[in-house]
């Protein structure tokens, strides 16, 4: 296993120690982007997160998982670099109470109305930010603490630099390209400005696991569809690292822990003009996500979650079934997994048409203009059967940060079940 301690000379954990105390992760959408022609958007608003959010955690706790990706709303907490983080304190006390370990997710696709991602002081402005929300969680949470500076800087860069969804609404490839190394500029200000917080943080740097494939009546479009899969998708990720443009300070422990999201609408054919198509279920093109996520950790060689995941509707436990059992096929093949976020924990509207799209652990039902949980069973009796098949706790003992994940316990499973790929996964 790649050792998963973190940079700074840390002492070494056990050889096979996780870093999170459960395998199983949740998470909160938590957007902030001025969408389109609605103005600002707060996601977690719209789905009450704040109203709710101690019987959210509460329900986290039941379902035996102790870590949540939480946001910081920048726009909302930054004014005009001073900062308000008071409106974190109730998310802070539940965590607590509750004894959930938050990913701080510091830029989740919004910024400030004064600020220009593709001014000079745009690093700047966003490291001192960081800087500042950090100095305020870290000794309000008990760490290890953990943070995403900027969430799906490669799908950021194509919502407001190329489709024009979001803030700042350019479209052109050009644009795209400047907004995502102008992200990558700042989030690596950002890592190193949390580090003069708290030397030990670590960083979970999110973006989406791809495939993308030519249309088969234009073979001649391969080069585009691969240059997406293979150079695209990894660009944030080889620039963080260190890989490319080096002078902007990269590095492996930069970079830190690879968070893959994978999504059914994730293997794609390619489109000349806007987003791509999602390939059919049993479109023979589609591609193992066991394959996809040892191709990543080849590339990167560090310490791997699957950032996010959620099926739809009645699909849900099957789509669980399906991605811990590619998880555990790349596991056999050497991957150094600590976790599968299952993420949203509750449900979050369709960013395009509104209505619910019912991916969370939770379908949310209006009731009395409050947003009634309804936990959906049949995802949370699936989570049960591979919590139970992994050697997991079910719901949190008393301390869940006392131990953390023995990943000897995934890798035997993997074993024992004999995983291997499958390319119907989808």
């Amino acid at each position: 296993m790649h050792d998963p301690s973190p940079p700074g000379g840390a002492t070494r954990p056990a050889v096979h120690a996780g870093i999170f105390p459960t395998f199983f992760l949740s998470g909160f959408e938590c957007s902030t982007f001025i969408w389109k022609d609605q103005g600002r958007r707060d996601l977690v608003a719209e789905t009450q997160h704040r109203e709710h959010v101690d019987e959210d955690y509460a329900f986290l706790r039941s379902l035996g998982i102790a870590v949540a990706r939480q946001g910081i709303p920048w726009p909302l907490v930054d004014k005009g670099g001073t900062y308000d983080f008071s409106g974190l304190d109730p998310f802070i006390a539940a965590m607590n109470r509750h004894q959930i370990l938050p990913i701080w997710d510091l830029c989740h696709y919004g910024y400030p109305d004064d600020v220009d991602p593709f001014a000079p002081d745009f690093a700047e402005r966003f490291s001192s930010y960081t800087k500042a929300a950090a100095e305020y969680v870290t000794p309000r949470i008990r760490g290890p603490h953990f943070f995403t500076p900027i969430n799906e800087i490669t799908f950021f860069a194509f919502m407001g630099g190329e489709w024009g969804w979001t803030a700042p609404f350019r479209k052109s490839d050009e644009d795209r390209r400047r907004l995502r190394l102008a992200l990558c500029k700042a989030d690596i200000a950002a890592v190193k400005a949390i580090r003069e917080v708290d030397a030990q943080a670590r960083m979970v740097h999110i973006d989406p696991l791809i495939l993308v494939v030519a249309p088969r009546d234009r073979p001649d479009l391969k080069d585009e569809a691969d240059h997406e899969t293979f150079t695209d998708t990894f660009y944030a990720w080889d620039v963080i690292a260190g890989r490319r443009h080096p002078e902007l300070g990269g590095s492996p422990e930069v970079l830190d822990i690879v968070g893959v999201n994978a999504y059914s609408f994730g293997q794609m054919e390619y489109r000349e003009n806007g987003p791509h198509a999602s390939l059919e279920p049993h479109d023979e093109r589609i591609r193992p996500l066991g394959d996809l996520l040892t191709f990543a950790w080849e590339r990167y060689r560090r310490p791997m979650i699957v950032g996010e995941t959620s099926g739809l509707r009645e699909g849900r436990p099957d789509w669980l079934c399906d991605i811990v059992e590619e998880s555990l096929a790349a596991v056999r093949k050497g991957i150094d997994l600590h976790g599968v976020c299952l993420f949203p924990a509750v449900d979050m509207p369709d960013w395009h048409k509104g209505g619910w799209l019912h991916n969370g652990l939770c379908d949310l039902v209006e009731e009395n203009g409050r947003l009634k949980r309804v936990p959906y069973q049949p995802y949370i009796d699936e989570l049960r059967r591979w919590q139970k098949r992994l050697n997991r706790v079910t719901e949190l003992d008393e301390d869940p940060f006392s131990d953390p994940v023995n990943l000897d316990d995934i890798k035997h499973a993997a074993d024992t079940m004999q995983m291997s790929s499958d390319k119907n996964w989808h």
